[in-house]
């Protein structure tokens, strides 16, 4: 029986130190100030860039398991461009960095071949499952809804057209107005002098942890989207929230 009281003393303080620590979770996220605006990165965490698979595996002789490595390199050169003072439109790099993965992976490919592969797909990404219910929801809430991409005026004004997302969103911030790409600071610093908010008054949502680390550094409260593949860079401040789709986070910003 003192052994039965014992185990049975045991499960009771687990789980009551289970439900404080679940309610001050809570609590943290409770504390946050209710964000005035709600800024969304577009590739990957709104659009779902597997769609760009078939294409760019064609472009690279079946090799349709190289299209993160694209993508990445193409983000890797976004901030190259930046640091050293170069601005090249994010298409160019996206060809550029096409043919650098096909050259390293010793496989034929031409810049024509290249543009052909990444313009016209990317342009018509489709947006995620869970995406149009969720700012749907926010915007009926009252929430201003913006974008912070580093594509173009044009790029990402045609994604969000062939996507269906342009009624969702008050404002389209491109980074080439400024030509500095995220997650240089002064990317988000400008979005929110373009918005007249504090960092503290503005939510970043993305499924980058490149894009978490800079809004957090830059003073932003910040929501990490963890999509298939993604993942929080592990030495950088972590996010206020961390969900799986938008519909979980739409779910906490009461």
């Amino acid at each position: 029986m003192m052994l039965i009281k014992k185990i049975h003393t045991v499960i009771v303080t687990i789980l009551v130190t289970c439900s404080l620590f679940g309610a001050n979770v809570m609590a943290d996220q409770s504390q946050l100030n209710k964000p005035k605006v709600i800024i969304f990165d577009v590739n990957e965490t709104l659009l779902d860039l597997e769609s760009m698979r078939t294409s760019i595996g064609a472009a690279l002789g079946g090799r349709e398991d190289l299209l993160p490595l694209w993508f990445s390199t193409m983000l890797h050169h976004s901030l190259v461009s930046t640091a050293i003072g170069d601005y090249q439109d994010f298409s160019k790099i996206g060809v550029a960095s096409l043919l650098m993965v096909a050259q390293n992976n010793k496989i034929k490919l031409d810049a024509e071949q290249a543009k052909t592969a990444i313009v016209t797909p990317l342009l018509s990404l489709p947006a995620h499952p869970d995406v149009k219910a969720a700012l749907q929801t926010l915007k009926d809430r009252g929430y201003k809804l913006v974008s912070l991409t580093n594509s173009s005026n044009h790029g990402v004004k045609t994604q969000f057209e062939n996507a269906g997302l342009t009624a969702f969103f008050d404002a389209r911030y491109s980074i080439e107005d400024i030509k500095i790409y995220k997650p240089d600071l002064r990317a988000y610093q400008w979005a929110l002098d373009k918005l007249g908010v504090k960092p503290e008054q503005a939510l970043m949502v993305a499924a980058h942890g490149w894009d978490i680390a800079g809004a957090k550094a830059a003073g932003l409260q910040a929501a990490f989207i963890a999509r298939p593949g993604k993942a929080l860079y592990p030495l950088a401040e972590k996010p206020d929230y961390n969900v799986k789709d938008l519909t979980e986070l739409t779910a906490l910003l009461k």
